[in-house]
């Protein structure tokens, strides 16, 4: 048995994977009922049996076909964006909902290839109007837009 195609390979086990945690955790903790009358665990027992078949199909394509190496994973662009999003949690409160997208956007475009100042500028200053005007102005979330301290 040789895996021809590492990429399916590594996408089954992880359907595999998680399609497995679906099922256990939903039989661990609800109660799964009948056909008729489903209980909470009904729904994702059979969707996390699904995605392990899914795996299962395409693990056992991947030792037939021929494709390309896995590329070599890449962790700063993942640490980057995880820590933007952990200093927009932190700082939307203290710092407002335009500081903090606008940190959140910086943060994120160094953990890239290409990082432009105008292009990340002018996008963070567009998806803050764009954030404030929806979540604060148009769902009248209780957002602090700005800090505390300008008010």
């Amino acid at each position: 048995m040789k895996i021809r195609s590492a990429k399916d390979f590594w996408a089954g086990i992880m359907f595999i994977g998680f399609g497995t945690v679906a099922l256990a955790v939903a039989q661990m903790n609800y109660k799964m009922g009948t056909a008729q009358s489903m209980g909470p665990a009904y729904f994702p027992s059979v969707l996390g049996g699904i995605l392990a078949i899914l795996g299962l199909v395409v693990l056992f394509k991947s030792l037939g076909l021929t494709g390309p190496k896995v590329p070599r994973f890449h962790f700063r662009p993942l640490l980057f964006v995880f820590g933007a999003c952990l200093a927009f949690a932190y700082l939307l409160r203290p710092l407002g909902l335009v500081v903090s997208i606008v940190t959140l956007v910086f943060i994120s475009a160094v953990g890239g290839r290409e990082f432009k100042w105008k292009e990340v500028t002018l996008l963070s200053v567009g998806l803050a109007a764009l954030s404030v005007a929806l979540f604060v102005k148009g769902l009248m979330l209780p957002f602090p837009i700005w800090p505390a301290f300008i008010k």
